[in-house]
């Protein structure tokens, strides 16, 4: 089976995809850990964002797993354990440009396919059930208000020991939704299939067990 939970930053996707993962038995993939992950590894080898042909060289040198460590989704690049350091500022603020790149979308939903194979499968993004997975069992559509997004990710950061305030952060995911809904290969749409959830006044419980029930329903 494959479970397909698209929506914007913010909106608990990450969150809820793992709950449910764990409750169904399910292998957790996050697409936008991966993109992170390339975006990270840009930085490191002081790539800019608008660098796109190293960039798309680059995805030769990119190793990327999913893994777990006591219980949790962690993900990996070329062998580190780099689950907190792509939730970084710089690694936000590039993301978004790093994963409109053709070949990064492609080279990426390859890896995503092939980790897929023969399991049951639950994977979060932004284009997984228009693009990935456009024949996925599950399609979710997760939203909620710009700003509940924007109070839910500075709490996940202060979790992270990671300080950005507020309007920064309310900026950043404005302007992250606007690159998102208009790239060329991959933007975030609803596909028209998917069941829309607004999570703006649910808790996580809450939204987790309205999946599950879609989930065991179907």
């Amino acid at each position: 089976m494959i479970v397909a939970i698209d929506g914007p930053a913010g909106s608990g996707k990450g969150t809820v995809t793992e709950i449910i993962s764990k409750k169904l038995n399910l292998t957790n993939i996050s697409t936008g850990d991966a993109y992170r992950c390339v975006a990270l590894f840009a930085i490191e080898n002081n790539v800019n964002e608008n660098e796109t042909e190293k960039i798309i060289k680059l995805l030769d040198e990119i190793q990327i797993e999913f893994k777990k460590e006591q219980d949790k989704d962690v993900v990996f690049l070329n062998g580190k354990n780099v689950d907190k350091r792509i939730r970084q500022k710089d690694v936000t603020n590039i993301v978004s440009k790093v994963s409109a790149i053709k070949e990064v979308r492609f080279k990426l939903n390859e890896l995503f396919r092939k980790i897929s194979e023969n399991k049951n499968v639950i994977m979060e993004g932004r284009d997984i059930g228009t693009c990935v997975f456009p024949n996925a069992d599950v399609k979710i559509y997760l939203d909620a208000s710009l700003e509940e997004r924007a109070k839910r990710r500075v709490k996940q950061n202060e979790e992270l020991g990671i300080d950005i305030p507020y309007e920064e952060v309310l900026e950043s995911i404005r302007k992250r939704d606007e690159q998102d809904k208009t790239k060329e290969v991959g933007a975030l749409i609803q596909a028209d299939d998917a069941i829309y959830i607004d999570s703006s006044n649910l808790s996580i419980e809450e939204v987790s067990d309205k999946i599950i029930q879609i989930i065991e329903n179907k």
